[in-house]
């Protein structure tokens, strides 16, 4: 297959915010061994690409550089067609339709990623969605089936339910037939509760004790509540899974709170913990088989083009979004 020599990229050479993102024009890069090379058709833009571009917390810079970033491109989900093979890459042909994570930055017309984190795109899933499913998808397939265990029947609170995560663990715990309560700001609760949720409420006028638990499981996404107001929600056997959060100062950035939540797991019978996602083939496979079904309907607020990305991103900083902004380059 012919391809250019050059593509354009969003890049980032020091960290920031949205407005040290520039658009260049760079080398289309070649894959080494164990990697493909993927024409983007579609990248999903998740909460991680916002704490990426301002190297936020800062102990997160000893990976991704200390003074300025070592990964130049932007973005991680992605959703597009296969173009170049490594001779040591197995399962995949030039042509192929695939969704997963780009190594080198998804904000670009190409990208190369590794086969372990990559999954066939069934032909009846749009690009579109399936370019949400790598990281944001991943993260509520883990939080809720995966560590979180969620049975039928069981009452689920959704702490953060309107955003890239969020939407699809309302979807993911509803379709296991769990009771769904979702938490967001005002705008968006008729969008948690199109998605699933029975319950909807405002986090700013609602305490935790008004919205009807115990719960079975609570999933916090990118909250604040300290640990000790969670563990009240949750039955006496409850599970509660944290992931990220926006507390806790520029070093840390609530990694604290993850300990802590370690630290009390050992003495009682409610499972406290938290997760990191992990990109799999298997994950992404799954995710899209159930976007095939219809068990899962990526929320995406918008697409935009490779310029808007910066807007975008102001968006999601302030929370304006309604699930996650699709970025076509």
């Amino acid at each position: 297959m012919s391809l250019p020599t050059t593509m354009r990229a969003a890049t980032r050479r020091e960290y920031g915010g949205p407005e040290v993102i520039a658009m260049e024009t760079l080398p289309v890069p070649a894959p080494a061994a164990g990697e493909l090379l993927i024409r983007v058709h579609a990248a999903g833009l998740d909460r991680a690409s916002l704490h990426l571009l301002e190297g936020d917390p800062w102990l997160a810079r000893l990976a991704l550089g200390v003074r300025t970033p070592k990964r130049v491109i932007l973005g991680q989900q992605v959703a597009g067609e296969v173009v170049a093979i490594a001779p040591e890459v197995a399962g995949y042909a030039v042509g192929d339709r695939v969704h997963g994570v780009a190594t080198s930055g998804a904000f670009a017309e190409y990208a190369l990623a590794k086969p372990d984190a990559l999954a066939h795109t069934p032909q009846d899933v749009r690009v579109h969605d399936a370019a949400t499913l790598g990281v944001s998808g991943m993260t509520a397939l883990g939080a809720v089936l995966d560590k979180g265990k969620v049975q039928s029947g069981e009452r689920v609170l959704i702490l953060g339910g309107s955003g890239a995560v969020g939407t699809s663990a309302v979807q993911l715990a509803a379709h296991a037939g769990a009771e769904v309560t979702a938490v967001c700001s005002a705008s968006k609760l008729d969008l948690v509760t199109g998605l699933g949720a029975h319950a909807a409420y405002d986090y700013r006028t609602s305490e935790l004790s008004a919205m009807g638990g115990p719960f079975d499981l609570i999933v916090d996404i990118a909250g604040n509540r300290k640990l000790r107001a969670l563990r009240s929600a949750l039955t006496p056997t409850g599970r509660l899974v944290i992931i990220g959060g926006e507390s806790g100062g520029h070093f840390l950035g609530g990694i604290q709170r993850n300990l802590w939540a370690s630290l009390a797991n050992g003495f009682t019978r409610q499972e406290l913990g938290w997760m990191f996602s992990e990109t799999t083939s298997q994950g992404c496979a799954r995710l899209a088989e159930l976007v095939a079904e219809g068990g899962l309907r990526p929320a995406i607020d918008r697409v935009a083009g490779l310029d808007d990305l910066a807007a975008a991103l102001m968006d999601m900083r302030r929370g304006a979004l309604r699930g996650q902004v699709v970025i076509e380059p």
